[in-house]
């Protein structure tokens, strides 16, 4: 999720209906490549074009399928520095803290957790000072985080 998205993925433990074997391989074609055309998309799965249609629109408006984005290179684009920041936070201020966290540009991804940390954010940023501005100045001066811990990425293997 990015903490910009106003969609409540994962936190409602509200289950879409199933899905069946053709909705999967939708779901998997447009995760592999989210540009395809409803045309395109059809051939692959072997279906009709309305029926792919048609099943794009509800997967889109049960909340399956939550939008369409480029994964871009994060260093190509000037973010030559990431982390995984865990935070400690008061329990009862995730509501507060969400918005927060939102409107700091360099966190590009927040999750709860369960275990020795209540948050784990990815945070991009231009290069160290950006880093250590984010943290350091951003993330500890907000009331509810209690601490923070930080794991610098060396080598990015997977595309979040």
């Amino acid at each position: 999720m990015s903490v910009g998205d106003t969609s409540d993925r994962g936190g409602t433990g509200q289950l879409a209906a199933p899905l069946d074997a053709i909705d999967r391989l939708i779901v998997d074609e447009l995760v592999a490549d989210g540009r395809l055309s409803i045309r395109a998309l059809a051939e692959k799965v072997h279906i009709s074009r309305a029926n792919a249609y048609a099943r794009v629109e509800r997967l889109t408006s049960a909340g399956v399928i939550t939008g369409f984005t480029a994964t871009v290179d994060p260093l190509k684009v000037g973010l030559a520095t990431s982390a995984y920041v865990m935070l400690n936070l008061r329990q009862s201020s995730w509501r507060v803290l969400r918005e927060r966290l939102a409107a700091i540009p360099e966190v590009r991804h927040v999750a709860l957790v369960g275990g020795d940390f209540d948050a784990i954010l990815l945070v991009r940023a231009a290069d160290n000072a950006g880093l250590r501005r984010v943290v350091f100045d951003e993330l500890q001066a907000i009331p509810e985080v209690l601490s923070t811990r930080t794991a610098l990425v060396f080598e990015d293997l997977g595309t979040p």
